[in-house]
Order: C-alpha cells, then structure tokens, then sequence
C-alpha cells in the first residue's frame, strides 16, 4: 500500500515516479516499439529508460524535463542494444 501525499502538500517521491510511469509508459514503449520492432526488447528498453530516469527525478522538479530525459534514456539504451 503506497503513503498518502503529505500534509504540506508535497506527493512521497515513490509514488510521484508511479505517477509519471502511468502517464508516460504508453508513448515510450510506442517510441521503444518503432525502434526495435520487437515487442520485448520494447518492454526492456522502456524499462531500463525508466529506471535509469528514476534516479534523475530527485533533482528533476519539471515534468516536461522528465518526459525529456525519459525519451534520451530510451535513444540511449536503443543505441547500445544494437
């Protein structure tokens, strides 16, 4: 069971980054899906380029800069797949 926001109104990191996966996995895995043309290596991709973001989030206050270095990560790790 995931905590409740904060009373100052700030949402826990965790659930912040569950958050971000649910709105954004549906374009990445998409991009991921374009590149490979290979469902799995779509699912591995698009999680290696989540996880590798999750440690950027703490410093990273913009969703849109999110967005931004999750579709890098993805072109990244699509570039050492191959």
């Amino acid at each position: 069971m995931r905590a409740p926001p904060r009373r100052n109104g700030n949402v826990p990191k965790s659930l912040r980054f569950d958050v971000l996966v649910a709105r954004y996995y549906p374009a990445v895995y998409s991009f991921a899906s374009r590149l490979t043309d290979d469902p799995r290596e779509a699912i591995a991709l698009t999680r290696d380029a989540f996880n590798s973001t999750r440690k950027q989030l703490r410093s990273c206050c913009d969703d849109n800069v999110f967005a931004s270095i999750l579709i890098s990560a993805l072109i990244r790790a699509g570039l050492t797949a191959r």
